[in-house]
């Protein structure tokens, strides 16, 4: 599986941004999804995931509440809608096909996208 995410930018703080996780390849419904975050300085940061089929999601407690996942079989991609920004949300964007909460249980990577949340 070929990962490829966007939609980053540059938002004020209290706005919304949708990262978007386009899949190559016809096995993409047989995996979880999960997005990851890294900011300057720190480790990496779960943030959320998805089962194969949509019916299982979770959240890292920093994001509950503001950001959705959601992902389209049909259309091989996995969604996050992140909302009322913080400055601390700033990071570059990783989204993962894999399950859990642990980045080391996911086996496919896509290259990154920068999210910038301004004060």
């Amino acid at each position: 599986v070929q990962l490829q995410a966007s939609g980053g930018g540059l938002v004020q703080a209290g706005g919304s941004l949708r990262l978007s996780c386009a899949a190559s390849g016809r096995t993409f419904s047989r995996y979880g999804m999960g997005w990851f975050r890294r900011a300057p300085g720190k480790e990496r940061e779960f943030v959320a995931a998805i089962s194969w089929n949509g019916g299982t999601t979770y959240y890292g407690d920093s994001v509950k509440g503001r950001f959705t996942i959601s992902r389209d079989n049909a259309k091989n991609t996995v969604y996050l809608e992140m909302n009322s920004l913080k400055p601390e949300d700033t990071a570059v964007y990783y989204c993962a096909a894999g399950s859990g909460t642990r980045w080391d249980s996911y086996d496919y990577w896509g290259q990154g996208t920068l999210v910038t949340v301004s004060s």
